[in-house]
């Protein structure tokens, strides 16, 4: 999917910055014009050459835009309210309380900033908790390896689940080994490639190893870089498949596994998981809006999770203005927060 970083501002008379919006968004992107929705197979009747174009136009507000976010009055504003979000919040896990206070962090922060119709919907949401969690390699040495349960995994039993390992790098390897993986622990070392396509290992990986009776997987992070972190997220299950536990582990841990087993070594985990899935929990989406300045009767809608399943700080972050920098032309833009699913474009 791709996410959209903005930097802009919303105008008065004489080109003054009223505000900056600083928040955390995904955004699709949008035709200047129509208001459609952009794809890769050109299904717009604007080509992105012609975006670009008219964009370019714009090139001297932006640029006023962007010494303000870095240089002037606005510098370092968006990290320090990023930083102020998770050094007080933390972890924001769906149907946690720390989400809850997140939530409020984000509602008043709007309000303050002057957007208009800024609310709360109620919806419900799911609550899940990933709880202690271990991986240890008890063969053909002691390891310790630093993992994260995937979003709405099951836990483990409370022994455990101890277990020899199968590496593969790919589905139709798996499926090419298929007699191997029954009552194994299965381990993802798929080649990082793009995010859209490599990410499908995460989302899928439990699903197809359960069906080839394997015990748990552990999935190589969805990352192009490591520096020994695990990179979590969510997974699918599928109706009349097993569920199994899931977790990711380090890009380092995975390239070792797959090292030693092509060396012959027989591998064992010990893998340990106490991830919990509870009823649905009350919640809210966050909504504000800036009304256009050219074309109020039209409307861009952007938005992004402000829940997290990760046990990190890191996030998103983008200043949006209403304006030709935010690909939005005095466009009415409605911002939304929120727990749903948003189709983004690959």
């Amino acid at each position: 999917m791709h996410y959209i970083s903005i930097i802009a501002g919303r105008k008065q008379a004489g080109n003054k910055m009223k505000f900056l919006l600083y928040a955390f968004v995904g955004v699709h992107l949008l035709s200047l014009n129509s208001g459609k929705a952009i794809y890769r197979n050109d299904m717009s009747q604007r080509t992105f050459q012609e975006i670009k174009e008219e964009i370019a136009h714009y090139g001297d507000i932006a640029k006023a835009i962007i010494n303000l976010a870095v240089y002037g009055k606005a510098q370092n504003r968006s990290y320090e309210r990023l930083a102020l979000l998770v050094d007080t919040v933390g972890p924001r896990l769906s149907g946690s309380k720390s989400l809850e206070k997140a939530i409020q962090i984000m509602y008043q922060n709007l309000k303050h900033d002057g957007l208009e119709n800024v609310h709360l919907e109620p919806v419900k949401i799911p609550h899940w908790e990933r709880g202690e969690e271990s991986a240890v390699m008890l063969e053909p040495r002691m390891h310790k390896m630093a993992i994260l349960g995937l979003g709405s995994s099951i836990g483990t039993p409370p022994e455990g689940i101890t277990a020899e390992v199968l590496v593969v790098t790919s589905f139709d390897e798996l499926q090419r080994r298929a007699r191997e993986a029954k009552g194994k622990i299965v381990v993802y070392n798929q080649p990082y490639t793009n995010y859209s396509q490599t990410v499908q290992y995460r989302v899928q990986g439990a699903v197809e190893a359960a069906k080839v009776g394997a015990l748990a997987t552990l999935i190589r992070s969805v990352a192009s870089f490591s520096i020994y972190s695990p990179h979590t997220g969510i997974q699918k299950y599928q109706d009349g498949v097993l569920k199994i536990p899931t977790a990711c582990v380090t890009v380092e841990d995975a390239e070792m596994l797959s090292r030693m087993v092509s060396r012959g070594s027989r591998i064992v985990i010990q893998l340990k998981m106490g991830a919990k899935n509870y009823p649905d929990v009350d919640s809210f989406n966050t909504v504000a809006e800036i009304i256009g300045s050219k074309y109020p009767e039209q409307v861009s809608e952007r938005g992004d999770r402000l829940s997290r399943n990760r046990e990190c700080g890191q996030e998103r972050t983008c200043v949006c203005r209403d304006g030709p920098c935010g690909l939005n032309n005095g466009r009415h833009s409605k911002y939304i927060f929120s727990h749903q699913k948003f189709e983004y474009i690959d």
